[in-house]
């Protein structure tokens, strides 16, 4: 079982959280790609990857439209050189890096074109470019850098199935109960037969009193569920309030809603809860273990705690 640190990148943190990440035994870390809400993740994930030396390192996640695919696929490769093999791409259709420039995310099918070209330029080849051009990366095409694998987040059927048939992996990101969980790791492994690993991104929190967990994950729940299985739990969203704990749709969800869509409470609940999500049949967990405003200390007491008491169960 792999189990990934999530992040923000938050200049003078990210290189600590990477050897913390490192430190507590964490397979990689991904930061999230917003860049109104967050800094530059490339600059920050290369800081990261020098204070590192076993860390896996990407973003979690960038999309087709705020970097032309090209660049985004050099910037990945690049880290990959850099650190030796252990860079990582999640992709996804894209959230607040579209929203908070007024743009909105592709189609499923638009999204799929985007997936297929970022795959052909991660792997030297040349891509036919709208106006009937052909580009590739050519200092990549000349070899040398294993291929970066692409992982892509995913909610609806229509996307993980496009998803499986170009990425290496799916990361769901459709909460944690265990019934949405297996129906979309079953979709994702009958689009491709052939091995693909599916993950899933968990709002993620421990401390000894539940409403503390509660809190510090709300707003990372509402920003998850925002899609349409759950949308109908998250009312008034507001762009300028994304991924915030205080914010008033944040605070409306119902404790019971933040209980069954998040892994929050003492250690061994969320030890428990996570064990039964691996056997469901998900072979990565992402851990997002705090909202965009969560007090920075009591997310490290809430990840030291699930180092120390969880994640040796799932990595054993």
């Amino acid at each position: 079982m792999e189990v990934w640190l999530h992040g923000f990148a938050v200049p003078g943190r990210v290189a600590e959280l990477a050897r913390g990440a490192e430190d507590w035994g964490f397979t990689g870390l991904l930061l999230a790609d917003s860049q109104n809400l967050t800094a530059d993740i490339w600059v920050e994930l290369a800081l990261a990857a020098v204070a590192t030396q076993r860390l896996r390192l990407g973003p979690g996640v960038t999309n087709p439209l705020t970097r032309h695919l090209a660049v985004t696929a050099s910037a990945a490769a690049t880290l990959q050189a850099e650190s030796d093999g252990r860079a990582t791409l999640g992709f996804a259709q894209g959230d607040s890096a579209l929203s908070q420039i007024g743009r909105e995310r592709l189609s499923v099918s638009a999204f799929e074109r985007s997936l297929a070209m970022l795959q052909a330029f991660l792997r030297g080849e040349p891509v036919k470019l709208a106006n009937g051009t052909h580009s590739a990366i050519r200092w990549l095409a000349e070899g040398g850098v294993p291929k970066v694998p692409v992982h892509v987040a995913a909610t609806g059927p229509r996307t993980i199935a496009a998803a499986a048939r170009h990425a290496e992996g799916v990361d769901l990101t459709l909460g944690a109960e265990l019934d949405k969980l297996r129906r979309g790791a079953t979709t994702a492994r009958e689009a491709r037969p052939s091995h693909i690993t599916v993950g899933a991104y968990l709002n993620v929190a421990v401390d000894p009193d539940r409403d503390g967990a509660r809190e510090l994950v709300r707003g990372s729940v509402a920003t998850f569920a925002r899609f349409p299985a759950d949308a109908e739990a998250v009312v008034g969203y507001r762009k300028e309030h994304h991924g915030e704990a205080g914010a008033a749709f944040a605070q409306r969800l119902e404790d019971e809603f933040v209980d069954r869509f998040a892994v929050a409470g003492t250690a061994e609940e969320v030890r428990d809860r996570l064990v039964a999500i691996a056997l469901a049949g998900i072979d990565r967990l992402i851990i997002v273990p705090g909202s965009l405003d969560s007090d920075p200390g009591a997310v490290r007491r809430s990840l030291d705690r699930f180092a120390r008491d969880v994640l040796p169960s799932l990595t054993a």
